[in-house]
Parts: C-alpha cells; sequence; structure tokens
C-alpha cells in the first residue's frame, strides 16, 4: 500500500491517501454508494455499487445457488476489469480472507488479509495490509444489520456500513440496499473489497418478511 501526505483542496490538515488497490478509488470528499445485492436468497449472490448519479462503480457478478462452497470473488469495475480477488484461506479457525490485486494467479502473495478476532460469537475483524507502512484497521458492528465501522488504528472513520433511507418517503429500505460510505483518502475499491469478505464471513440473517429488492435511485 503507498501512503501519501497532502492536503486536499479546501482541507485545512493534512490527509494521508491510503492506496491499497487502485488510486483512481480515491476521493477529496465523502463518498457514499449505494450497494445492491442481486439476489434476497443466498448469501454472497453479487454486489452492483452505484454513485449518487445512478452510474456504477463496482460490480461482482452473481455467484450462484452454491456460493458457499466458493472460496473466491472477484471484485470489478464497470467495465469489467477486474479489480480485486478476495480468497478464504484455509484452514483457520478465524474465518482469515486474503486479498489479491486484480485477477488472482497461482504463487501470487496477498495484499491485505481479514479475520475475526475471536471464534466464537459476534466480535471486531482484524484488517491487516501487508507492506512496509504495517497499516492495520478495524471492523466494528454487525454487518448483517448493515450497521459497521471500519477504523485506522487512531480510531478515526474510513469508511461506514449504514442502512439506506430513501430521502423522498424518509422510508429504511430492505438490507438488500445499503450504503457504503467511504470518507475522503480511503481507497473504495480496497473498502468494497471488505465489503465482500464481511458478507461471506457475517452473512445475512433471514430476510426480514417485507424486505422486497429495489432499484438504486439517483439522489438529489
Amino acid at each position: 500500500m503507498e501512503l501519501v501526505e497532502e492536503t486536499f483542496p479546501k482541507e485545512a490538515s493534512k490527509m494521508v491517501k491510503r492506496i491499497v488497490v487502485d488510486k483512481a478509488y480515491l476521493y477529496e470528499e465523502d463518498k457514499p454508494l449505494t450497494v445492491c445485492k442481486t439476489s434476497l436468497f443466498y448469501t454472497g449472490d453479487g454486489f452492483t455499487a452505484y454513485d449518487c448519479n445512478g452510474d456504477i462503480v463496482f460490480r461482482v457478478d452473481s455467484y450462484g445457488p452454491d456460493t458457499r462452497d466458493n472460496d473466491e470473488f472477484v471484485l470489478m469495475n464497470t467495465t469489467g476489469k477486474c479489480l480485486l480477488t478476495v480468497k478464504r484461506k484455509r484452514p483457520t479457525l478465524h474465518q482469515r480472507w486474503e486479498g489479491f490485486l486484480g485477477e488472482r494467479s497461482e504463487g501470487q502473495k496477498p495484499i491485505f488479509s481479514v479475520r475475526r478476532s475471536s471464534i466464537i460469537g459476534r466480535c471486531t475483524m482484524e484488517v491487516e495490509v501487508y507492506d512496509g507502512a504495517g497499516e492495520e484497521y478495524i471492523i466494528d458492528g454487525d454487518f448483517s444489520q448493515r450497521s459497521c465501522v471500519i477504523y485506522d488504528t487512531e480510531k478515526r472513520t474510513v469508511a461506514e456500513i449504514k442502512r439506506k433511507v430513501d430521502t423522498s418517503t424518509n422510508v429504511m429500505l430492505g438490507r438488500d440496499v445499503f450504503t457504503l460510505e467511504i470518507k475522503p483518502g480511503f481507497d473504495g475499491a480496497f473498502a468494497m473489497g471488505l465489503v465482500l469478505v464481511l458478507d461471506q464471513i457475517n452473512g445475512d440473517d433471514p430476510v426480514e418478511i417485507g424486505d422486497e429488492q429495489v432499484h438504486p435511485f439517483v439522489e438529489d
């Protein structure tokens, strides 16, 4: 990961850029993405992430009904370019997952790993980036309820996952549509890769009665 210290426009203090996957996904302001699961029936069936204009930023194609037996998933950009591969590391008691730049090849070294901090019960997730800077992150919250915060080692929020509210009706949408808010200077592709891992580790609680699959809308 490349760490670059610089001042963003209109910012009084210096911000550290955290490039893990691709510098194209570093933003100078808060970047809210609407993330949609492509199916209600299976954990990890696929995701599409949209910006506030309704344009696709990231996608993960549907894995099908046997996704729990699949240990490797690929994050792509809007054109289908492979940005990141996440793969379950076996055997492991802490459900460790590793991230690889682009499309993983045999013998390739991971660029980060994610693991549960405990083997029992709900717990935080520990994220370690493999580079000279030794960056680490903590994911706190309950992904199954779409309520998580990603902190750096100084307890600064770098990304947040939360339920999506339709601003026109003030109604909270179902858990298949949620918001990923990326803070300035944090790698959005890395953040989306962490969403893929959380979906596999935590999964979903049973779908609530009344939850409906909805399409993203353009925000005002």
